[in-house]
C-alpha cells in the first residue's frame, strides 16, 4: 500500500493510549497494509498505528522472517524474564537492555476481525509487548533502569533527529524506574 512516516519521540501521540478499532472495514485493513509497509521499508521488528500517527490500537510484527499484525492485543505474561536489547523505530539510533517476560500469549483479532492468539517466547515475545506498550503510551525506555533511563535521555537530546525541543523533554508518568515489569 504505503510507507508513511513514523513518528519520533516527542511527538504527542506516542505518548497517548490508543483507542480500541470497533470497524474491521476496508479502511482497517488499509491501516495494516501500510503499517506493514513501512515497518518492512524501515526495517524494524515491530511498528505500532501510532507510531504512524493514527491512534488505534493495531500493530504489525517482523520476527524469524514471520510477519503479521494483531489488533485490540491482551496479554498473558510468563513470570519468567530476559534481559536483552531493545530499540525503537521511533527512537532511531538507540539500544538499551530492557527486562520483558520470556513468554507471552497475545490475544486479539486479525484485520478481518477473527479471533487470534499468537504464543511467542524471546524476540517475539518482546516484540508483542513492545507494541502493546506503544498502544498505551508507553515507550521502551520508559521500563530502563535509573541508569540506563537517564544515558537514554542524554542520547535523546543530543540526537540529530531530536529538533530543538528535545532540551525540554520531559520524563514519563510511565517510567518505571528499575521496577521489574
Amino acid at each position: 500500500m504505503a510507507v508513511r512516516q513514523i513518528r519520533l519521540f516527542g511527538d504527542p501521540v506516542l505518548r497517548t493510549t490508543a483507542e480500541p478499532v470497533v470497524d474491521f472495514d476496508r479502511e482497517l485493513r488499509a491501516l495494516v497494509n501500510d503499517l506493514t509497509d513501512t515497518m518492512l521499508d524501515a526495517p524494524g521488528a515491530g511498528l505500532a498505528a501510532p507510531q504512524i500517527g493514527v491512534s488505534l490500537r493495531v500493530f504489525t510484527y517482523d520476527v524469524d522472517d514471520v510477519v503479521g499484525h494483531l489488533i485490540n492485543p491482551v496479554l498473558e505474561l510468563s513470570e519468567e524474564e530476559q534481559f536483552g536489547p531493545e530499540g525503537c523505530l521511533s527512537l532511531p539510533g538507540l539500544e538499551y537492555d530492557c527486562r520483558r517476560a520470556l513468554r507471552v500469549v497475545a490475544h486479539g483479532f486479525n484485520m478481518y476481525g477473527d479471533p487470534v492468539a499468537i504464543e511467542g517466547s524471546e524476540r517475539l515475545a518482546r516484540a508483542i509487548q513492545h507494541e502493546t506498550d506503544h498502544l498505551d503510551g508507553i515507550l521502551f525506555i520508559d521500563k530502563l533502569d535509573r541508569d540506563a533511563r537517564k544515558a537514554a535521555m542524554k542520547a535523546i537530546r543530543e540526537a540529530a533527529w531530536a529538533g530543538e525541543d528535545a532540551p525540554a523533554i520531559r520524563e514519563s508518568p510511565h517510567a518505571t524506574f528499575g521496577r521489574a515489569t
